[in-house]
């Protein structure tokens, strides 16, 4: 039995995000039908591609990350190499749908150089793109104390949590505009229906 496009899951997604996907580069096919089976029957709103390579002693490793927002959840897709220390290449890829409600926090930092030459409405040329939902926290403890310089008391310890479920770093100068442009678009699209 031959399978027609919308058997295929990667084939329900819009032809951007696919063609997105497609000029990543990570294994192309495998990435789209694994979006398109978290985002299954919804409708995309705005999505996020993200490619990364890192540099691991003496390996190089490449990493995919799509965000998808649909009028329901947000769907998180990761696929990255995987060293099972056998000769045949083998990828890992994860999805994660998270329900609009559930999500807590966008966070943009942006960077910007020249500050002081700063042209309204620019925004900088890079982006650290954080979303929290809860499904990650990291809690940084450190020994309290009073200010005192000559106190020696044991005052506990207080500390921070912090909840940065992903984090995704984006620049005009290694990405390029149309990438910049479309996470500050995910970003604004998402934080627009969270919480609400």
């Amino acid at each position: 039995m031959r399978k027609t496009p919308r058997d295929v899951p990667g084939f329900v997604l819009p032809a951007e995000l696919r063609a997105d996907i497609q000029r990543a580069g990570y294994y192309p096919a495998l990435v789209a039908d694994v979006v398109g089976s978290a985002v299954a029957d919804d409708t995309v709103t705005a999505y996020l591609v993200h490619q990364e390579t890192t540099f691991d002693q003496d390996a190089v490793r490449r990493h995919i990350t799509v965000l998808v927002t649909t009028p329901r959840k947000l769907v998180v897709v990761h696929a990255d190499d995987h060293d099972d220390h056998h000769e045949r290449s083998v990828a890992t890829a994860t999805s994660e749908s998270i329900p609009l409600a559930a999500v807590r926090g966008v966070m943009l930092t942006h960077v910007v150089s020249a500050p002081d030459a700063y042209v309204p409405g620019s925004l900088g040329r890079e982006i650290t793109l954080t979303l929290g939902w809860g499904a990650v926290s990291r809690l940084d403890v450190m020994s309290a104390s009073c200010g005192d310089p000559q106190c020696d008391a044991d005052h506990g310890f207080e500390g921070t949590l912090a909840s940065d479920d992903i984090s995704l770093r984006i620049s005009a100068d290694a990405d390029g505009d149309a990438a910049l442009s479309r996470a500050l678009h995910f970003a604004r699209t998402l934080s627009a229906v969270i919480g609400s």
